[in-house]
């Protein structure tokens, strides 16, 4: 992964910002719409591991699939996790910007330029 990549949901204004702020640089981007393709299983562990968080540090809370899964049971594992989340991407923190082997969230969206700096 060593272009720049987001993972990007167009009526998320802290994704449009962020991405904004990725072309301010002069960078442009791989866009990759989460919402119509899914990360994989292998992705979203990826994802993580760059990122350096755990798979409940990347869910989003107030999403109605987080209720319905019951997602906030502490004694869910994390592979569990992970695959609730590729098979419902709006479960997924967002926007994702990843560059050189390094992933960060961009909430707020001046986070990327700790990427690119």
């Amino acid at each position: 992964m060593n272009n720049f990549t987001i993972y990007h949901n167009p009526r998320c204004s802290k994704s449009r910002q962020t991405l904004e702020l990725i072309k301010e640089q002069g960078i442009d981007p791989e866009i990759i719409l989460y919402l119509e393709e899914p990360p994989s299983v292998e992705n979203l562990t990826k994802l993580l591991r760059l990122l350096k968080i755990e798979p409940r540090d990347l869910l989003r809370k107030g999403e109605e699939e987080y209720k319905t899964l019951n997602l906030k049971d502490e004694t869910i594992d994390d592979y569990t996790i992970i695959t609730h989340m590729s098979e419902n991407p709006r479960l997924i923190e967002r926007p994702i910007v990843i560059f050189n082997d390094r992933a960060i969230i961009g909430r707020p969206p001046e986070n990327v330029l700790k990427l690119i700096n």
